[in-house]
Formats: structure tokens, C-alpha cells, sequence
């Protein structure tokens, strides 16, 4: 059974990099045909795809963050990393790790599907806050 663990700073201030890593167990990065995602829940609000990067290393972006966003892996570790620059205030939130199965697509197509898959096989989350 996979697991997913989220780790890193709790508490970033306004405009630096929030840096976030996940550590995967029981299954590989690698496996064929998965994406191992990111994805945050603001307060009071529902769950937001931030991006995903595959089995083969080729990332996808929510179109509404991709020029603050980087995702990537380390596959000797078992671990993907988020970076997200500029933060504020609104994007304090649960941070959590995903892994998600969807069917074989490219581009846009991708993101789409990305953007409304299954996300409960996920990490239990980490709770990042933007404040000074």
C-alpha cells in the first residue's frame, strides 16, 4: 500500500519560495502510468490541483500558478519536491501529495484530467501558513 508524507516549514513569510518535499513509500515514482501530484485546500475552501509531474518525469501545471510553480523528483530517494515563489497570503493551506492514475493523454488534455481526478490516495497533508 503506497504512503505518502509531506514535510517542511510550517510558517513562510510573503514573497519568499515555499519549499515543500514528499516522501514515497511502498510503491516507485517510477511505476508506469501514474502522476504524483500536489494539491493544497485553503481554509474553508475545497481542494486545488497545483501540479503533477509522471512516471517518466514530464510535469503539468495548474495553468493559475504555473509561473510561480516548479515540481520535481528525486528518484534515488523516492521523493518529489514542490516550489512555489512569491507566495502571499492566499496561498496559505494544507499542502498534500497525491498519487493518481489517469488514462494515457498529452497537453492540455492532461491537465484537465489532472486537475479533477481521484486525490484520495494522498498524504495526510502539512499545514503551510503565509504570514510575517
Amino acid at each position: 500500500q503506497v504512503q505518502l508524507q509531506e514535510s517542511g516549514p510550517g510558517l513562510v513569510k510573503p514573497s519568499q519560495t515555499l519549499s515543500l518535499t514528499c516522501t514515497v513509500s511502498g510503491d516507485s515514482i517510477t511505476a508506469n502510468n501514474y502522476y504524483w501530484s500536489w494539491i493544497r485546500q485553503p481554509p474553508g475552501k475545497g481542494l486545488e490541483w497545483i501540479g503533477s509531474i509522471n512516471y517518466g518525469g514530464f510535469t503539468h501545471y495548474s495553468p493559475s500558478l504555473k509561473s510561480r510553480t516548479s515540481i520535481s523528483r528525486d528518484t534515488s530517494k523516492n521523493q518529489l519536491t514542490l516550489q512555489l515563489s512569491s507566495v502571499t497570503p492566499a496561498d496559505t493551506a494544507v499542502y498534500y501529495c497525491a498519487r493518481v492514475l489517469i488514462p494515457s493523454c498529452s497537453g492540455y488534455v492532461c491537465s484537465e484530467l489532472l486537475r479533477r481526478a481521484d486525490f484520495s490516495s494522498r498524504g495526510q497533508g502539512t499545514q503551510v501558513t503565509v504570514s510575517s
